[in-house]
């Protein structure tokens, strides 16, 4: 099976921003994404947990969208700007995909 080299992002937030981010991706031409929320973590801050909490104010998730790598920069640019002052991490990973055309 032949298979095809993407770029894989994923981007760990506050659930509040995720609109903000959601519509920057959109702005850049991104075609799909996914959200799973987050329910514990361990960071240099040390443990955090869901657990007990009411709303969605402090709730982390995560969103992972897949783009060809001649759109990665403009990607990044665009997220990096809203991204960069808020809690979270953002990674960006080598793959391959079998249907090129998703992306």
């Amino acid at each position: 099976m032949q298979t095809f080299p993407k770029k894989r992002i994923e981007i760990v937030v506050e659930a509040p921003l995720l609109r903000r981010l959601t519509a920057k991706l959109d702005e850049t031409g991104v075609t799909g994404w996914s959200v799973v929320p987050i329910l514990a973590g361990h960071g240099r801050d040390g443990d955090w947990t869901a657990e007990g909490q009411i709303g969605t104010a402090s709730q982390m998730v995560m969103l992972i969208t897949i783009v060809d790598a001649t759109k990665l920069d403009a990607v990044m640019d665009s997220v990096f700007t809203l991204v960069s002052h808020q809690i979270g991490f953002v990674t960006v990973s080598d793959i391959a995909v079998v249907r090129p055309e998703r992306f």
